[in-house]
């Protein structure tokens, strides 16, 4: 079994070796033969990815694992893991099933699992399986001790204690139901919002486009409502959100922004269109692809109230300082280690379990 230093010099590495990815190019001279191969080799799985999924396009793909080549770093993962007892931990079996949204969307609960000292079972979604298997390799590559505890499955799951599984909310119906009888983190559908004052500048707005547009908006942490005040004009917005034009030209997406505005015609809704992004008043929380919805807020007091209600909606509250521990414009799609999906620590549920 690989110790707990092991692990993490393995990931320390794993993250040594995306950042020398993302700035070395195929073509550039290396003198170590084993790095070119990774390097060829990622690329390769770059590739199948965007293949099987078009969505993974390369831009959105290295987007996601530059973003994971800066956390994986000696002193942020010491820092993320100082406050936990590892040594206390249980060597026990978690299965994982990941969704499939976004590039590499479970790697965090991939690597809270083994880095706290446990054995992963993953299950990965049809639409996001090539990449965690290469960094699998990888890892094994850097640390073999480390092949005992990563296995991954395509079938029924067997012979685990733990499970973290991630899904919409249908599915967690039936993750509920599947795997009650064991320790669990289950999580639904979430969405993130932006809180709008009208003083934004030309920047912060560009800025919330990040947020709204990374990954096409498919992510939890992406922005799929704002919320505005009631006499909010978004001629700013729209001018300030141009340079993302260019996702009209991605055919998937202009295909789904066809579509909905289209439905929109069609059942008189009012809405506002720039050409490739649509914004529909709407109370709901999930927008489909190309759309954002808003709803309108008299005070910041009263929204407060209602994001309180709503809380298990809502994924990231993005906006300058009006709610405390908002997220920065544009910084969603970059969370710190210890920001935890749905606001639950996996490694301390992992470490009491």
């Amino acid at each position: 079994m690989a110790t707990l230093d092991q692990r993490f010099n393995a990931f320390v590495k794993l993250g040594e070796f995306l950042r020398s990815f993302t700035k070395t190019s195929m073509d550039n001279s290396d003198s170590s033969n084993d790095r070119n191969e990774w390097h060829l080799k990622l690329e390769n799985a770059i590739s199948l990815a965007g293949h099987k999924n078009g969505w993974f396009t390369k831009q959105q793909v290295m987007f996601a694992i530059n973003a994971w080549a800066e956390q994986l770093d000696d002193a942020k993962l010491r820092e993320w893991l100082l406050p936990y007892p590892l040594e206390n931990n249980t060597h026990k079996t978690v299965a994982i099933i990941m969704a499939g949204n976004i590039p590499l969307v479970g790697f965090h609960d991939f690597l809270a699992a083994i880095i706290s000292g446990n054995r992963v079972l993953v299950k990965c979604s049809s639409n996001d399986n090539i990449l965690l298997p290469f960094i699998s390799d990888f890892l094994i590559h850097i640390e073999p001790e480390l092949s005992a505890e990563i296995a991954f499955s395509e079938g029924r799951l067997t012979n685990y204690e733990v499970v973290i599984a991630t899904g919409s909310n249908n599915t967690a119906r039936y993750f509920a139901h599947y795997f009650g009888n064991k320790p669990n983190i289950i999580r639904k559908n979430r969405n993130s919002i932006a809180i709008v004052s009208g003083k934004e500048t030309k920047e912060q707005l560009s800025e919330l486009g990040e947020d709204i547009f990374r990954y096409y908006g498919l992510g939890c942490r992406n922005v799929s409502k704002l919320f505005v005040p009631q006499d909010y004009s978004f001629d700013n917005f729209f001018k300030s959100i141009g340079t993302y034009k260019y996702l009209i030209d991605q055919n998937k997406y202009a295909n789904n922004y066809d579509y909905n505005k289209a439905v929109y015609l069609m059942s008189e809704f009012e809405f506002l269109d720039n050409g490739f992004f649509l914004l529909k008043e709407d109370k709901g929380y999930a927008s489909p692809i190309g759309t954002a919805f808003y709803e309108r807020y008299t005070t910041v007091e009263d929204l407060k109230i209602k994001l309180v209600e709503d809380r298990d909606q809502i994924q990231c509250i993005v906006g300058g300082n009006l709610i405390e521990n908002s997220i920065p414009y544009g910084k969603t799609q970059k969370p710190e280690l210890w920001d935890y999906a749905d606001g639950i620590d996996t490694v301390e549920f992992l470490l009491k379990t």
